[in-house]
């Protein structure tokens, strides 16, 4: 499909048989009169009154523990920046279908308006006031495409003052795939990540949080050179806000070609091109490089292979190990949800990552392959899913449409909840569990 069938296919998607992507269903019946006295007056006030008797109750008697709100005011939307809310509106709306679809979860896409700042920035200040005042009609928010720095105010406030889950997904989802990646990336090149230099190139949202995250898990600080649009952040620098300070290198390094000489770990969230083959050969043996601005990476995969690299991956479909953010939100709402959580914390994230990356060391089921033959076509025609241990260069973490990912990602994710104390619904039997959420999904999407 070239450049215009696209537009064409997608404006019609979006626009047919009925605009948008999203629509509201009732979950009970409301076809006679009695149901109709249950639905609404005078049947409604009981569940009203159980509410105000117990606050606990609406979590019984209304929709709110299986419902997100995908929260966005547009300043960061995809690769297309600060188009705003009306015009960031279908990714919200796409977000909610993922949800539906491989979760079984109902998220309403809300995206805001006038929480700006005489520039047309986000004004912390007023979309945490907005999203504050959603509490009581959702079981977790979703932030989306919401600008750096502000984001990261906007999340670690809410996440303070709410007590449901809050989850920035342009930060924690990246980091969250990203390191399912370099976990079983690093067991092939047989690297211990504590050892590992790492070289981050866009240091916005998902870059400083794919960073922290990495770090949570092993990753020495000191081992890391990040780069902004201003060049490397060191310590030199003066114009830093606290998330870049945090990783200011006291380095004589002024280039994103000097910075790779020796590196283990590539992580690009920036502008494509920026990476050489000969940057790549100075890395040091079994490189591993994320290079994940789209639609260009800043290195094309069959170039960097060529040039050494033992793992590429990307943000793209197209080619092998796609950081897809589908691979962990699904899940992780899941378990946050079933669990009744009241934060989705570092370990619940880091537990999301190790459950993607388990999964893609396991063997395929037969039921799954057939599946996966369809949906990946190429992959499967090359035996990608064949091998009783299928972890290979080209597969570092499963893909979006192995019906096993959200399951495992919501049990362990609802397990380190459980741990760590945020979670006021004990679940005693996983494996049951595991095998529940994946029951569920399939019967969503036979409806």
């Amino acid at each position: 499909m070239n450049k215009e069938e696209l537009k064409a296919a997608a404006l019609q998607y979006h626009a047919e048989p009925v605009p948008g992507k999203i629509a509201v269903r009732t979950t009970k019946p409301c076809l006679t009169a009695d149901e109709l006295s249950l639905a609404y007056t005078p049947g409604v006030a009981v569940p009203c009154l159980e509410i105000k008797e117990d606050e606990e109750n609406v979590w019984k008697y209304t929709a709110r523990s299986n419902t997100v709100a995908v929260v966005s005011d547009g300043t960061a939307v995809l690769g297309l920046g600060n188009i705003g809310p009306e015009a960031g509106m279908p990714v919200m709306e796409g977000k909610a279908v993922l949800f539906k679809r491989f979760a079984d979860i109902d998220a309403m896409a809300l995206c805001i308006g006038k929480v700006f700042n005489e520039k047309g920035r986000t004004d912390a200040a007023k979309v945490i006031e907005t999203v504050e005042r959603l509490e009581p009609s959702f079981g977790g928010i979703n932030l989306e495409d919401i600008g750096s720095p502000a984001c990261f105010e906007v999340e670690q406030t809410l996440k303070k003052r709410m007590n449901i889950p809050v989850f920035h997904d342009d930060q924690h989802g990246t980091a969250i795939i990203s390191l399912a990646a370099i976990i079983n990336a690093l067991k092939m090149v047989g690297k211990d990540i504590a050892k590992c230099r790492f070289v981050v190139n866009g240091a916005g949202a998902a870059g400083i949080s794919c960073s922290e995250l990495y770090v949570t898990a092993g990753a020495d600080r000191k081992n890391f050179l990040m780069f902004d649009s201003k060049g490397v952040i060191s310590t030199k620098r003066t114009d830093l806000n606290a998330e870049k300070a945090r990783f200011a290198a006291d380095t004589e390094v002024t280039s994103l070609a000097e910075a790779l000489i020796g590196a283990d770990v590539f992580l690009g969230l920036s502008v494509g091109g920026c990476v050489t083959p000969e940057m790549v050969k100075s890395m040091a043996p079994g490189a591993i490089i994320f290079a994940m601005a789209n639609p260009v990476p800043e290195i094309d995969p069959a170039l960097a292979r060529d040039a050494g690299a033992a793992v590429v991956g990307t943000g793209r479909s197209d080619f092998p190990n796609q950081i897809n953010n589908v691979l962990g939100f699904p899940g992780i709402f899941r378990g946050a949800l079933d669990v009744r959580a009241t934060d989705i914390n570092e370990e619940m994230q880091l537990a999301a990552s190790r459950a993607i990356a388990e999964v893609a060391c396991e063997k395929v089921p037969e039921d799954l392959k057939e599946y996966l033959r369809v949906a990946y076509p190429a992959d499967y025609a090359a035996g990608i899913f064949d091998p009783e241990m299928p972890l290979s260069s080209d597969y570092v973490i499963p893909k979006p449409f192995d019906f096993r990912v959200v399951p495992r990602v919501a049990r362990y994710v609802a397990e380190a909840a459980m741990k760590t104390g945020v979670a006021k619904i004990a679940i005693d039997d996983l494996d049951a569990y595991e095998s529940e959420v994946t029951a569920r999904i399939r019967r969503s999407n036979q409806q």
